[in-house]
């Protein structure tokens, strides 16, 4: 039963978007929308109860399957964001093979563009100025990969 109120209690912090994704009844619907407006800390873990006691009579192989995809699809998007991180320090860095592997791997990429933006960056750091040559640097990073 505290599996099924946990379970509840992740479905509360998903958007209406990604609970229609999932074979809900619609008291189950009404039960998570109502768990918004709960404020008080009692009330909100007396109504995860009752999350739990509806989740019983709900398909809970298909909701594990949603919810498991949500979470690998959020946990695979956190991983291209730190390899454009990664790929970010590296340019800076100044390492030529970095630069001509960046351009390998996403030939879409202006290799002009990125070597001003990189120039730009290193400017900008020699002088401790605001980084703002490095959001713009990371920000065309995120273009190119389609992020």
């Amino acid at each position: 039963m505290l599996a099924l109120q946990k379970l509840g209690e992740r479905l509360t912090g998903l958007s209406a978007n990604q609970l229609g994704r999932m074979p809900l009844s619609e008291t189950m619907l009404a039960a998570l929308e109502e768990s918004k407006r709960i404020k008080s800390l009692n009330a909100l873990r007396r109504h995860y109860r009752r999350l739990g006691k509806l989740l019983q009579q709900e398909d809970l192989d298909a909701i594990h399957q949603v919810v498991d995809e949500l979470d690998n699809k959020h946990q695979a998007s956190v991983a291209k964001f730190h390899n454009l991180e990664r790929w970010r320090d590296r340019l800076i860095e100044g390492e030529s093979e970095a630069f001509g592997a960046f351009l390998a791997e996403y030939q879409n990429a202006d290799r002009q563009h990125l070597r001003q933006l990189i120039q730009a960056v290193k400017r900008e750091q020699e002088k401790g100025a605001p980084p703002q040559a490095y959001r713009k640097l990371f920000k065309y990073l995120r273009e190119v990969s389609g992020l």
